[in-house]
C-alpha cells in the first residue's frame, strides 16, 4: 500500500514529507520485531520510560522505509508522516493497512476489572448458538472458531489487533467478541472501531501503577461508552461505579444483575460445587432456567453480562441459555484441576484484591474442610494492593502460603514483605515460601480430605517472569508432576 494512502487514513495528519508513493509492505512499532521491520512504516512511539524517536535509526537500519512521527526527524533520511498523536494515527493507519476488517464483522466488547475473559467465552458461545462464526480476542488467546492463537495483551496493540481481525475476516468470521482494557482505551488501541455493543462488568482496585487513581481508571473505561465507539451499551446495575459509567450516556442500553430493577436479571440462584443454576428473567416476564457448568456468584454476573450482549446481538432466550450452558470451563478461571485426590485444587487468575476475594468466597460456599490459599503479587505493578491482598487471604482462608508471582525486576522477598504487612493484623495462619514450585508442594503435602487448595495469580499463564526473563511455569503441569513425585516417594518409604 502506498505511504500517501496510509497517511491519508490518519485523522490527525499534519503533513507528509518525502516520497509518498513508496510502497509500504509492513507496519512496525517495535525494533525488536526484526522480521516486521523490512519494508515497513515504523511508528516512533514514546512511552513513560523510553523515547521512540531514538529507535528511528535502528528501524532504518533494519529495513524500515518510512517513519510515523509527532516531530520530524531531519537527521533520518526517510519519508515521514507527521501527526499530532502517534497512537491515534497508528490505530487508523493499521485499520487501513489491513483493509478495515472490523467494518466487515459484527463487533462486541467487554470491559471491567473482573470477569472479562470468562464473559467473552460465554458471549462467543451465544453468538455460535445464533449460527454465527465467532472470533474472540482476549487475555488467554485469540480464537477463530475453535482455533486458538496466542496473545500477549488483554487488548492487542492496533497493528496486531487489525492483523488478527483481518485473519478472522478472511476465514469467514461474522462476529467478534473482545476484551477491552482500560489501558487499551487510554492508549487509543481501539480508536476507529465501531462496536455493536459494549458491556461493563465491574470496577475494583487494579492497575494503579499506571492510572494512579481509581477516578482515572474508571474514566478510561468510560470512554468506551460513547457514540465514537459503540451503538449500544450494557451495564451491571449492581456495581457501585455503574452510575458514573452511565452518567451522560445517550446511547441505547440494557441493565443486568440480580436485582429485579434490571432489564435482565437472575433470581432463585442455587450454587453448588459442580455449577450454579438460576432463573433468568427479562423485564416483562419472559424467563428460563439456566444450568451453568461453572460455579460461584461471580459467574452468575458473567453469565448475565453475556446474556445482555446476547440480547443486543438479537439472540433468542433459548440461544442465550444454550450458549451459556455450553461453556464448561475457561482456562485458569476457577478451573478445577483433575488431581484424583481427596482434596480439590483450583487454578485461578485472581491477581487483584477483588478477584482474590471472589474466588475465596466462592470456594467457601462448597469447601467441606479447610481453604488453603496460595498467592503472591506481581512486581512492577500496583504496590498498594499487596497488603490488601494479604489481608483478604488472612481473613478468608484457613491457611495462606505466600509465594512469588511474576516478580519481574523487583526483589521477590520485598514484595512478600508488603503482602505480610496486610496478613499479620488478621491473625490468619500463614507461611512464606518464595519458590512457587516449593510452595505448591507444601500446599499439596498439607492438604487433607475435603480441603480446597486455591492457586491464585497465574491462571492460564505458563511462565514466571523474574529479572526480565520468562521461564516456563505451567501450574497444571507442575501440580501433576508434584503429585507423581509424592506418589513415588510414598512407595519408596513403604
Amino acid at each position: 500500500m502506498k505511504l500517501r494512502e496510509l497517511a491519508g487514513a490518519a485523522p490527525n495528519l499534519i503533513g507528509l514529507s518525502g516520497d509518498g508513493e513508496i510502497e509500504i509492505r509492513a507496519l512496525c512499532a517495535d525494533t525488536r520485531r526484526t522480521a516486521d521491520l523490512k519494508g515497513s512504516l515504523f511508528f516512533c512511539i514514546s512511552g513513560a520510560n523510553f523515547d521512540g524517536n531514538k529507535f528511528a535509526r535502528i528501524a532504518q537500519e533494519g529495513g524500515a522505509v518510512a517513519l510515523a512521527v509527532e516531530h520530524l526527524l531531519p537527521e533520518i533520511d526517510l519519508p515521514q508522516v507527521q501527526v499530532n498523536n502517534i497512537r491515534v494515527a497508528m490505530a487508523y493507519i493499521a485499520a487501513a493497512f489491513y483493509g478495515n476488517p472490523a467494518k466487515s464483522m459484527r463487533m462486541f466488547a467487554v470491559t471491567g476489572t473482573k470477569g472479562k475473559t470468562t464473559t467473552t467465552y460465554l458471549v462467543k458461545s451465544v453468538l455460535e448458538k445464533m449460527g454465527l462464526k465467532a472470533g474472540l480476542i482476549g487475555t488467554i488467546g485469540n480464537m477463530i472458531g475453535e482455533k486458538v492463537l496466542k496473545s500477549t495483551l488483554t487488548t492487542p496493540d492496533p497493528i496486531d489487533l487489525h492483523q488478527v481481525l483481518a485473519e478472522m475476516r478472511d476465514e469467514g468470521v461474522q462476529a467478534v467478541i473482545m476484551e477491552a482494557s482500560a489501558h487499551a482505551m487510554d492508549m487509543h488501541r481501539l480508536d476507529g472501531i465501531m462496536f455493536e455493543g459494549v458491556a461493563f462488568t465491574n470496577l475494583s482496585q487494579d492497575h494503579l501503577d499506571y492510572f494512579h487513581t481509581m477516578e482515572n481508571y474508571a474514566a478510561a473505561k468510560k470512554k468506551l461508552f460513547s457514540p465514537e465507539h459503540t451503538r449500544n451499551c450494557a451495564f451491571n446495575a449492581d456495581d457501585d461505579v455503574t452510575s458514573f459509567m452511565m452518567d451522560g450516556v445517550t446511547l441505547p442500553y440494557v441493565t443486568f444483575g440480580i436485582s429485579a430493577d434490571c432489564d435482565i436479571y437472575a433470581r432463585d440462584i442455587e450454587i453448588a460445587e459442580e455449577g450454579v443454576s438460576f432463573q433468568m428473567r427479562l423485564r416483562g416476564g419472559l424467563e428460563t432456567r439456566v444450568e451453568l457448568k461453572m460455579t460461584g456468584m461471580f459467574n452468575v454476573y458473567n453469565a448475565m453480562t453475556a446474556a445482555a450482549l446476547g440480547m443486543i446481538a438479537g439472540a433468542t432466550m433459548d440461544e442465550i441459555r444454550g450458549g451459556l450452558e455450553a461453556v464448561r470451563s475457561v482456562p485458569g478461571r476457577a478451573e478445577m484441576l483433575d488431581t484424583d485426590t481427596p482434596y480439590k485444587v483450583i487454578l485461578d487468575y485472581s491477581h487483584a484484591p477483588a478477584a482474590l476475594e471472589n474466588i475465596l468466597s466462592m470456594v467457601r460456599e462448597f469447601a467441606r474442610n479447610r481453604v488453603i490459599a496460595l498467592f503472591g503479587c506481581g512486581g512492577d505493578r500496583d504496590r498498594e494492593k499487596r497488603p490488601i491482598m494479604g489481608a483478604i487471604g488472612g481473613r478468608m482462608a484457613d491457611f495462606c502460603i505466600l509465594t512469588s508471582d511474576n516478580a519481574r525486576s523487583e526483589d521477590p522477598y520485598a514484595i512478600l514483605e508488603m503482602v505480610e504487612e496486610g496478613i499479620r493484623p488478621t491473625g490468619g495462619a500463614y507461611c512464606v515460601i518464595e519458590n512457587r514450585r516449593d510452595a505448591i508442594r507444601k500446599a499439596l503435602e498439607m492438604a487433607e480430605p475435603g480441603d480446597v487448595i486455591v492457586l491464585a495469580g497465574k491462571g492460564h499463564e505458563t511462565y514466571q517472569e523474574v529479572k526480565g526473563v520468562k521461564r516456563p511455569f505451567d501450574e497444571k503441569k507442575i501440580v501433576a508432576e508434584l503429585l507423581e513425585e509424592m506418589k513415588r516417594e510414598q512407595k519408596t518409604e513403604e
